[in-house]
């Protein structure tokens, strides 16, 4: 058996209020790891197209408040 599939046996195992613990830890760890990824990719220079095309139409007028 994998880890996921062991995984996914013991999460579907959980108490209502160990799975609402469980899915408030993994929500967590999953913004953390995304935060990481985005880090990352900005230290690599991969969003720097994405900053130039968002500033160019910021200059050109193209942005409204939110």
């Amino acid at each position: 058996m994998s880890d996921i599939e062991q995984l996914e046996r013991t999460v579907s195992k959980l108490s209502p209020h160990d799975l609402a613990q469980f899915r408030a830890w993994f929500l967590e760890f999953d913004a953390c790891v995304w935060d990481q990824q985005i880090e990352a990719d900005l230290k690599a220079g991969k969003l720097d197209a994405l900053i130039a095309e968002a500033r160019a139409d910021f200059e050109q007028g193209k942005a409204r408040p939110l």
